[in-house]
């Protein structure tokens, strides 16, 4: 992420929510984002595509508090997109020292000297230093190297569809992803294959050109290499000089056991390979978990309601109960209480530690249709019973009232 994004993107316009927008506010509106403009479901269309990969990094942002915080302070400094930063200081502080001289904004927020911790703690100097060229040329630097040395790769962000039973015991399911990868034509170098690019000799390499403004000194991107210090004479055919197409592939995720329906997996190193040896992205995966005929879920305990009849809840019964593994039996007490929920432990999700629990909640079936026999035997049994299952009504009714 470069500081410039930090700066003159809006991922809360991105994602269509305030910025007072609590945690669980930006994990919904990304995810129904993600879900609307996921490729899977707009082949072809680049428009659905760039706003995928927008709503993606401003996710990667919003949803990271550390990150988060490092953007809402850039924001706050440079006025929401950069006005900040052509003006001076918020308030009119003037971007000169004493006597009309220039100063470093890097030396108050994690420069040289006394300020060097703060940079290395990747505070608001990581983002000063790279917006604005000191003395040294510390900004032009970082970007030359950052132009011509090992890129990260791409994140990307995929869904999978489990079962049930595959989101508690996890399963190993392969993923065929479409995400931007080196061009196999000219080996990423964006060259027709035969020829090379050669130095940039606007910014000898550097990627970067810079310029001053009243008391600041600027650095930007090279307009006529891009930023990439290099420049391309006769451009490989089939990137156009890029040195990235977009490729489909096919790789075998392990899911863990016990995922959740909307939980979003980080892969480390799955993602799109880096550029010039440098690190592949991360892949993210977001699980839809279909529900289950008969079982439920509720935290790490799977839960299951099993119809029982009169006699059994009154005489009680063994009965025996499907799991996701097999089944096991349960003992039902004498004078069970429709609606009574009893554990079977260890049986539900499996964890690292202790496993969930099988919550089986017994309900009393009753008959919709009697034979003349069957309702002469309720009636004699109605008959023999003399207990109020209701002494408390009974009570109330009789008093006048419940109050």
């Amino acid at each position: 992420m470069s500081t410039r994004d930090f700066i003159e993107k809006d991922y809360y316009g991105a994602l269509g929510v305030p910025q007072d927008a609590d945690a669980a506010a930006i994990k919904k509106a990304y995810r129904k984002l993600a879900t609307e403009l996921h490729p899977d479901k707009n082949p072809g269309n680049a428009s659905a595509e760039a706003r995928f990969k927008e709503v993606s990094e401003a996710y990667d942002v919003l949803s990271d508090p550390k990150r988060r915080g490092e953007y809402d302070d850039a924001r706050r400094l440079f006025g929401s997109g950069g006005a900040g930063a052509r003006a001076g200081f918020p308030g009119g502080f003037p971007g000169a020292g004493p006597s009309g001289q220039p100063f470093d904004l890097g030396d108050l927020f994690g420069g040289a000297g006394a300020g060097a911790g703060a940079r290395g703690a990747g505070g608001l100097g990581d983002i000063l230093g790279g917006l604005f060229g000191g003395a040294g040329g510390g900004g032009a630097r970082a970007r030359s190297q950052a132009a011509s040395g090992p890129a990260r790769g791409q994140d990307v962000e995929t869904e999978a569809t489990l079962s049930f039973e595959e989101a508690v015991l996890g399963v190993t399911v392969p993923l065929r992803m479409q995400s931007p990868g080196s061009c196999p034509t000219c080996a990423g170098s964006g060259a027709r294959p035969g020829t090379s690019p050669h130095t940039c000799p606007v910014c000898q390499g550097a990627g970067v050109t810079s310029r001053s403004q009243g008391a600041f000194a600027f650095s930007e991107p090279c307009r006529n290499c891009r930023g990439s210090g290099q420049v391309v004479d006769d451009p490989c055919p089939t990137c156009s000089g890029s040195g990235v197409t977009t490729q489909t592939r096919t790789i075998t995720v392990r899911i863990p056991a016990g995922v959740r329906d909307g939980q979003r997996i980080r892969l480390t190193g799955k993602g799109a390979p880096g550029r010039r040896g440098g690190p592949a992205g991360d892949l993210f995966v977001v699980v839809h978990v279909s529900e289950h005929s008969l079982l439920g879920r509720k935290g790490e305990d799977l839960t299951l309601t099993v119809p029982i009849t009169f006699a059994e809840a009154a005489l009680g019964t063994t009965l025996t109960v499907p799991t996701l593994d097999g089944t096991v039996s349960l003992k039902v007490p004498a004078g069970t209480a429709s609606g009574r929920t009893l554990r079977v432990r260890g049986r539900g999700v499996p964890g690292k530690g202790r496993s969930g629990d099988l919550l089986v909640t017994l309900e009393i079936a009753v008959p919709v249709r009697l034979t003349p026999a069957q309702r002469k035997v309720i009636e004699t049994l109605a008959e023999e019973m003399d207990e109020d299952p209701r002494p408390q009504i009974t009570a109330a009714v009789r008093g006048g009232g419940a109050g």
